[in-house]
């Protein structure tokens, strides 16, 4: 249901980067006088309000907080407000309220894919010329097209963890869960908190509404009952393959899984196969996740500069059963356990080309693993030395399995520049 909850009076939003300040651009079109709050209010990028800095005072006067997906949810000003009794929105809760009536929203979460998949489910009512906005931690806030989508229209979200945290009444006519292993435990702190963010996508699920759920995925296989009352539709990659795959431009089998859980959701909300079909041959490959950049000299360039986690890295690694794979890893350290990297690497790659503080730390593992591997200088230096040990016919991948933040300001950020290393190195 969406058109007709209730939205606050006095909203407090925490934090004033790009959700944030979405979120208080809808407060102030409804109508309302959202306070801004950010640790660094100077440091605000065209905010469309003031931007005041945190006082537990100001809790005092609000009746609910809508806290950005980036602030932790113990941040002083969040935990003042649940100490109160105020109740702690994130941005899509409140994107939803603000949902027209009769509203449809599809909903994606996972710790890997679910960018490619939420993009997958867009293209695919594009062919079939549904209206709907594509949105969420995909790069557009919901607040931001809340307003524009039309009484009817399909709202396609990709939530994070961090975003599911805090929602309240927000109910996915359809849903997913791509997948789930280990990563942001420096936020959640055990796989079972973070697991538990995830299922929130399904809670306010009634019996009309989907659940999906890649079968593939040991962590998704072995849930039982899910919250909500949502019908459950267990998916593999192989449902993939009568949609035509091997003539589409995915590459791996973690694109199969992707492109099974988007269709799911589509015939959802009314599309047929033949449509899914056609959208899966004209689909393009979501920058920063296997993203061809051309040769240099016969060596074939690929970025997937999103793999900010192992389990990303290996996934990558599938879409190259035929070897000659020179592998860039590495950057900001996450405290990621790196063993099992190193132990799949072992035989199935040429040399890994070590980056950052967590490559470093990839070193001994990969020793033990007897995976060849050098400790490079910097991102640059890694990428110029895998492409110019590369024979003709291998393959460099940048899969870090790390975040970015030793060197860039995010995964797009190095994405761009292994993108503009290939066309400097040559690339064609």
């Amino acid at each position: 249901m969406t058109g007709d909850l209730d939205l606050p009076r006095a909203p407090l939003v925490l934090g004033a980067a790009r959700s944030g300040r979405a979120a208080a651009r809808a407060l102030l079109g409804a109508g309302l006088e959202p306070v801004l709050v950010d640790d660094d209010p100077a440091g605000a990028v065209d905010p469309p309000c003031p931007v005041v800095a945190p006082d537990a005072a100001l809790v005092a006067g609000c009746d609910v907080l809508v806290k950005s997906p980036g602030v932790p949810g113990g941040h002083p000003l969040a935990a003042a407000a649940r100490a109160h009794g105020i109740p702690v929105w994130s941005e899509v809760e409140l994107g939803y309220r603000l949902l027209p009536p009769g509203a449809r929203l599809v909903g994606v979460t996972g710790t890997n894919g679910k960018t490619t998949t939420t993009e997958l489910v867009g293209a695919m009512l594009r062919e079939a010329a549904l209206p709907h906005v594509v949105c969420g931690n995909v790069g557009v806030a919901l607040c931001d097209v809340a307003g524009e989508l039309p009484e009817g229209g399909i709202v396609v979200c990709e939530l994070s963890s961090f975003q599911l945290e805090d929602v309240h009444s927000l109910r996915c006519d359809a849903a997913a869960i791509t997948n789930l292993t280990p990563d942001h435990l420096d936020r959640h702190g055990m796989m079972e908190a973070y697991g538990a963010a995830k299922l929130r996508i399904f809670e306010r699920q009634d019996a009309g509404d989907l659940a999906v759920l890649n079968d593939e995925d040991p962590w998704c296989a072995g849930l039982g009952r899910l919250p909500g009352d949502g019908r459950v539709e267990r998916v593999r990659g192989a449902d993939a393959d009568v949609l035509g795959f091997a003539e589409g431009r995915l590459r791996g089998d973690h694109n199969r899984e992707n492109v099974a859980v988007a269709a799911a959701l589509a015939r959802a909300m009314g599309v047929g196969d033949d449509v899914l079909r056609a959208a899966l041959r004209a689909f393009q490959p979501v920058p920063h996740r296997l993203e061809d950049c051309g040769a240099v000299g016969g060596v074939r360039l690929w970025n997937d500069s999103k793999a900010t986690n192992v389990d990303a890295a290996l996934k990558a690694l599938t879409a190259f059963p035929e070897g000659g794979v020179r592998i860039v890893l590495g950057g900001s350290d996450k405290g990621a356990d790196f063993a099992p990297l190193a132990g799949a690497l072992a035989g199935r790659v040429e040399r890994a080309y070590l980056t950052g503080p967590a490559g470093a730390r990839m070193a001994d593992p990969l020793a033990r693993a007897g995976v060849d591997h050098v400790v490079c200088a910097g991102f640059d230096d890694a990428v110029r030395r895998a492409v110019g040990d590369a024979a003709p016919g291998e393959h460099v991948l940048l899969a870090p399995a790390c975040a970015s933040f030793d060197e860039f300001a995010d995964y797009t950020a190095r994405g761009d520049r292994f993108r503009a290393l290939a066309t400097e190195l040559g690339a064609a």
